[in-house]
């Protein structure tokens, strides 16, 4: 697999974190129950960061071999 074939996934992967995140939020906006307000809060907060690394893995693999670009320090070997 190439890294501009994993920047594909990558990037489906966080399409899929993106929806899962809006359809939390939209659940937390509909529920009166403190309790379940709370767990929503909590698990967008922990797919946050997933979203956000998905979405950096995806720009590095997609232009990594480009000359010129640059390459985000936290994903440098």
């Amino acid at each position: 697999m190439t890294m501009l074939e994993m920047s594909v996934t990558y990037r489906a992967g966080a399409d899929a974190l993106r929806l899962r995140i809006r359809e939390l939020r939209q659940a937390r906006q509909g529920e009166s129950d403190p309790g379940k307000i709370f767990r929503l809060t909590r698990r967008i907060a922990e797919l946050e960061p997933l979203l956000r690394e998905a979405r950096e893995l995806a720009a590095v693999t997609a232009h990594y071999y480009e000359r010129g670009y640059h390459k985000d320090e936290k994903y440098c070997f």
